[in-house]
């Protein structure tokens, strides 16, 4: 049994760290604008209709989407580090900006700057982290990007909590708010100066000597480091023939199923619902009874589930297999919604609704952030051979984030055009279909190396083709 010494476990925890400052700031940047919208909206402000409303929300979705594409090739073309590196410094200048914004048209550009700044984080931060963890921790290490993501949430709902409340008089509050970002930006920029590249990135630029002696940095032993190295090398050699991922290699049948599934794992998160919650949470508790004052205290209360939620998501990998993860979650995403859609229409107009929809959130959030999203962004982490991880993860969380713009945009016209119950019931018809894409066509990686998995998928079709030959 492979066991690690003090000294590389606090190793691979500084750069668990250091990595997963890029996803705190992708939980601030989405969770920010949840207390911000009720001070921006306002007339002597950015004065928000719903559809604008729903573009300031969404037009970091739409950056997100496309900075998932472009970042998972600059980060293949220059490296894992680097990409990270300079992401920090966009998200320094986009926060900043989006403080300062004048109007709602410079408020969407400075959001969208800030959304290339996330989508390219979102596939960065765990590609990273599982080229750089060892197979037996590399489930744990993983999602504590997810952990980052729902504390930068956290962060941001407390923050809003704390100056909607002490300067609720003040209607530029929110402008603070947004520039809380700018902060946990520096932490990333100087603490990634000391990260290590990733040692599978440096052996497909041929830099072998440069990943041992990173692989002995991260590893324990004498034959532990070489050996890895050598199956990354081997891995390699057999993908001779996509020295270039792109969309032609699409013609591949195990490529294609591997992309496809990628695709649909991203979209099962997202089509859950939760940003609904993660992004308009505060208008939702308004509209079930709470003051603007006392929703935004209670909307800390969805930031605390999700943390907790994520430390024992994590703690149940360990556990149970990723599949089953995934569909308990959605099971109890399923039933959480429902009863959202059933209490909004029985208890209307009651003093005890907005409670209810309150603990109805965070038991939804319970399943999500224990079940789903841990999982999801380890699958996507872990599915994809080495050519293709930035050009797989790109593709995959493009989707997922397209998903996630879906939802952000169209919300609060659902809300306003449909009411709440019929937009939650929607939400849990979508997540039956997410089910039986989960059952029948999501893969388990569990124990597994990453190398095992590619040659997996490739005997896959391989066993197929010869079945047809016989």
């Amino acid at each position: 049994m492979y066991t690690e010494s003090s000294q590389v476990k606090k190793r691979l925890k500084n750069i668990t760290v250091s990595a997963t400052f890029g996803a705190l700031l992708f939980g601030y940047d989405t969770g920010v604008i949840n207390g911000a919208l009720p001070f921006m909206g306002s007339p002597d402000q950015l004065n928000l209709t719903a559809v604008t409303e729903g573009m300031v929300t969404s037009s970091l979705l739409l950056g997100a989407a496309l900075g998932a594409v472009f970042g998972g090739r600059l980060a293949d073309n220059f490296g894992r580090r680097k990409t990270i590196l300079n992401l920090s410094l966009l998200f320094f200048f986009a926060s900043i900006g989006c403080a300062l914004s004048p109007t709602a048209s410079v408020m969407i550009f400075f959001r969208f700057l800030l959304g290339l700044a996330v989508g390219a984080a979102s596939v960065n931060v765990p590609t990273f982290l599982s080229e750089v963890s060892p197979a037996e921790r590399r489930g744990k290490l993983v999602t504590i990007n997810e952990l980052m993501i729902v504390t930068g949430q956290l962060l941001a709902f407390t923050i809003n909590a704390i100056l909607g409340n002490v300067f609720a008089d003040v209607q530029s509050i929110w402008r603070w708010m947004l520039a809380g970002a700018a902060l946990p930006a520096v932490f990333l920029f100087f603490s990634m100066l000391r990260v290590p590249e990733s040692p599978r990135w440096l052996v497909v630029k041929g830099k072998e000597d440069t990943a041992l002696n990173v692989l002995r940095q991260i590893r324990d032993g004498e034959e532990r480091p070489q050996r890895e190295l050598n199956e990354i090398k081997q891995a390699i050699s057999v993908e001779t023939n996509l020295q270039k991922a792109s969309f032609k290699d699409l013609n591949t049948p195990w490529i294609r199923r591997i992309v496809l599934i990628g695709i649909g794992i991203g979209i099962c998160q997202q089509v859950t619902g939760v940003n609904s919650i993660m992004y308009y949470g505060t208008q939702i508790l308004q509209d079930a009874g709470f003051a603007t004052d006392a929703a935004l205290v209670a909307n800390i209360g969805n930031g605390v589930i999700s943390v907790l939620a994520t430390f024992f998501g994590i703690w149940l990998l360990g556990k149970i297999n990723r599949r089953t993860m995934f569909i308990i979650g959605q099971v109890g995403i399923i039933c959480a919604l429902l009863a959202i859609g059933i209490t909004s229409n029985l208890l209307e107009g009651t003093a005890i609704l907005p409670y209810v929809t309150l603990s109805l959130t965070i038991t939804f959030l319970f399943f999500q952030q224990g079940f789903v999203s841990p999982v999801t962004w380890l699958l996507l982490a872990e599915i994809f051979p080495i050519r293709l991880r930035g050009f797989g993860m790109g593709v995959s969380t493009f989707c997922l984030w397209m998903a996630n713009f879906a939802v952000g945009m169209s919300f609060p016209s659902l809300l306003a055009g449909l009411g709440l119950s019929a937009t939650f019931f929607m939400f849990a018809g979508i997540n039956v279909i997410a089910i039986g894409f989960v059952y029948k066509f999501c893969p388990e990686t569990r124990g597994r190396t990453l190398e095992q998995l590619e040659s997996e998928f490739r005997n896959h079709y391989k066993d197929k083709d010869i079945k047809a030959a016989l």
